[in-house]
């Protein structure tokens, strides 16, 4: 695994960053139709509304097929909804085709859905030699307990599991959400994770140093062939 660290001012210029970043990724690969899978929570909203804002008619949003790294199960319309966040901030500004987007039904059974998203990813996104879905770039977060998508430290088995989705529960709130396995995390062709804040710069420089309780986070263990951390200031405060 490649890892590599770019660090940023501040989040506003971090999701300035990334989302040029994601337009010069999109027109290198002329032609080609890439699955991307989206993450919810506070930095992704100021990409969305970046991308709405500056890239609306210059990336060819038709060719991407949007998926989602874990979605809380609550419905559509909640604020809660990751899919709801990007669909106002994003999908309903640009030209996208309706079929482009895969959300997972939130308010639908956990279990079910669960079952039924993994159908679709498997349909749609293509596999590599190990028969894993390999999602093209996948957008991850990190919080401040370690968690990346919605594998937390209590369900760390979520990393070796052989499905492509499981069904995870939040260990505050006991919410339950859809989120990727580690399988699928480690056979995307390009990870980038989005950290800021500085309640995250103990963990984050755990997980880049290898230090301290690092293998207890999941978010050290994604091993995609090439993974980025985008991280601004605060969060890399303590980095070495």
């Amino acid at each position: 695994m490649a890892v590599s660290t770019k660090l940023f001012a501040d989040p506003t210029a971090l999701a300035a960053a990334f989302a040029a970043d994601f337009a010069a990724w999109v027109d290198a690969q002329p032609g080609v139709t890439l699955t991307v899978a989206l993450s919810g929570g506070s930095t992704p909203k100021r990409l969305f509304e970046l991308w709405a804002d500056q890239f609306s008619d210059k990336i060819d949003w038709s060719r991407i097929e949007f998926f989602w790294g874990d979605e809380r199960c609550v419905p559509p319309e909640d604020a809660e909804s990751n899919y709801g966040v990007a669909k106002e901030l994003l999908f309903d500004r640009i030209s996208i085709p309706g079929e482009n987007i895969h959300r997972v039904k939130g308010e639908a059974s956990p279990e079910q859905e669960c079952n039924r998203y993994e159908q679709e990813i498997q349909r749609i996104v293509p596999a590599d030699r190990d028969g894993n879905p390999q999602f093209d770039l996948i957008i991850l977060g990190m919080g401040d307990d370690g968690h990346t998508a919605s594998i937390f430290p209590h369900q760390n088995e979520f990393l070796k599991s052989p499905k492509v989705c499981e069904v995870a529960t939040h260990p505050q709130s006991g919410q339950q959400r859809v989120t990727l396995t580690g399988r699928v995390l480690d056979a995307a062709k390009k990870v980038t994770v989005l950290v800021t804040g500085a309640g995250k710069a103990d963990v984050l420089a755990e997980v880049i140093n290898k230090q301290g309780a690092f293998a207890d986070y999941p978010v050290s263990h994604v091993d995609a062939e090439d993974t980025c951390f985008y991280v601004d200031q605060a969060a890399a405060a303590k980095l070495s």
